[in-house]
């Protein structure tokens, strides 16, 4: 089973237009899978779905099986008689609706969920314990983690030592002094999942696949790392031993760290890499395709020692669980869908590799013009591509084109058909972006997938994030009355002309 030629949007569930500070599993949501089915766009690309992080990334969170608790809508409560209509209503945000307000949303959503559980019905409790019985295999260590973090402080390797090392005894003894607060996290991971699933339903209905993304690191301050210290690259203290980054080239003279935790894979292969098959098998509840974050670390991932100076120099490529994890990934889901996102330093042996696995790897055309032979033009692109003008950790088109040298941004122009003045003006019928979108549509990839800032011909404010940079991402919000003025007719004529609207994303 492979993808059919066709095409889709990104756009994160938190851009979404909404009532509550943040986009959330709203009627909004329902709305933007119908909009972009009408334009023959039927694949939904988003971001994690996990719980988010440090600077708010959904690429750091506390756990990579819990949801990100800030998607939930307190109007669907309501209707649970949950909450009153007033209580529902006294949870709006007034403040801007172009940003996304992560302080106001993690408050009012806690207090919402705070009043809910103290209605539940009986039918409810018997359906929450039920989802407790499957999901035990996550939900007990991530509910525990956030109970112990309200006490003991949010960094778990500076708990207390029996806690921090999970002692048996302690850990019981915590969890019979704080039950309720233990069973308060396994209610908010209910009620998510409650709601994605109801939501995902309509929007398969609404003939729309959600392609997920999967980071290949977890952060170091998560659950999965406290629950599983053997599986990682630790001291006996719960310390790193090493760190994840890649190397100095020629856009970081110094080379990045971004700090994760490695994986012992030694260890993961003594149960056939049990963790990472459950990550997997769990996305794929979530998602109705999943993109592989970071791809080239499944063959080889880079080091850096914990020293003190941490410098990326001392670095080097270390083996990684190769095709024996993929051949697992297969095997476990034999209908699922896999994106392996292939950028960054690419070696020969590294793209052998992605060939071997049968999945599709990345395009973007924003890298296809730095004067190389480079495999990120247009008409390089072989079928088993998903072609992107940028991606999440990309300015917007628009910006990119302002960005460029005058003779790069005239030859990018000229290689999609534009011809003339005007190429700057930004809005819903930037004729710049559209000469791309088109291109991109025309050529052989499997898919197409546009980020929904450059379908609405917007500039550099509106950027989702910018990778190495900690505070001010993941904020870009698009208005309900944005997203009306897109130039459906427009799209709607290329998806159909390219072959690219077949109706349905699993047709």
């Amino acid at each position: 089973m492979g993808f059919k030629r066709g095409a889709g949007v990104l756009c994160n569930i938190s851009s979404l237009p909404g009532k509550f500070g943040i986009g959330c599993f709203s009627y909004s949501a329902e709305s933007f899978a119908r909009q972009i089915a009408d334009m023959g766009f039927h694949w939904w690309q988003v971001l994690p779905l996990t719980s988010i992080g440090y600077g708010n990334s959904p690429y750091s969170g506390i756990s990579t099986f819990a949801g990100n608790s800030l998607y939930i809508n307190p109007f669907e409560l309501k209707d649970l008689n949950l909450l009153t209509a007033e209580e529902a209503d006294s949870a709006k945000y007034w403040g801007d609706p172009y940003k996304v307000n992560y302080a106001f949303a993690k408050n009012n959503v806690k207090n919402c969920l705070e009043i809910a559980l103290t209605r539940l019905t009986d039918e409810l409790k018997e359906e929450i314990e039920k989802f407790r019985k499957e999901e035990a295999y996550w939900i007990e260590d991530y509910a525990l983690f956030m109970a112990i973090a309200e006490e003991e402080g949010k960094k778990w390797i500076n708990w207390s030592e029996p806690l921090k090392n999970r002692d048996e005894k302690a850990l019981i003894n915590f969890k019979e002094k704080k039950a309720d607060r233990i069973y308060f996290y396994v209610f908010e991971q209910f009620e998510f999942y409650r709601e994605w699933y109801s939501l995902k339903k309509k929007i398969n209905q609404s003939t729309v696949g959600v392609i997920g993304d999967l980071p290949f690191y977890v952060a170091s301050n998560s659950v999965d790392v406290w629950a599983n210290r053997s599986l990682f690259q630790l001291d006996g203290d719960g310390r790193q031993t090493a760190v994840a980054g890649v190397p100095p080239d020629a856009f970081s003279a110094d080379g990045q760290i971004w700090g994760n935790p490695l994986y012992d894979f030694d260890e993961m292969k003594r149960d056939g890499y049990g963790w990472w098959r459950k990550r997997v098998k769990h996305c794929f509840k979530l998602y109705d395709a999943l993109r592989l974050d970071h791809f080239r670390a499944f063959h080889t991932y880079f080091s850096i020692p914990n020293n003190n100076p941490l410098t990326a120099k001392d670095g080097e490529w270390v083996k990684g669980p190769g095709l024996e994890l993929i051949e697992y990934f297969k095997k476990d889901n034999p209908e699922g869908l896999f994106i392996a996102e292939d950028l960054g330093l690419i070696t020969e042996d590294v793209q052998e590799f992605v060939e071997k696995t049968g999945f599709p790897g990345i395009r973007v055309f924003q890298f296809g013009f730095d004067g190389t032979p480079s495999p990120h033009l247009p008409h390089n692109y072989d079928k088993n591509v998903v072609c992107y003008t940028g991606t999440h950790d990309n300015t917007t088109l628009l910006d990119w084109f302002y960005k460029q040298e005058e003779s790069t941004r005239n030859f990018a122009l000229q290689y999609c058909g534009f011809h003339g003045a005007g190429w700057g003006a930004g809005g819903s019928n930037c004729m710049s972006n559209k000469a791309v979108i088109k291109t991109l549509i025309m050529n052989p990839a499997i898919l197409a997938v546009f980020p929904i800032q450059d379908l609405l011909g917007y500039g550099a404010d509106t950027r989702m994030n910018i990778p190495g940079v900690p505070e001010g991402n993941w904020e870009f919000r698009v208005s309900s009355d944005a997203l009306m003025t897109i130039d459906r007719n427009y799209f709607l004529e290329l998806n159909n002309t390219y072959g690219r609207n077949r109706g349905s994303y699993n047709i």
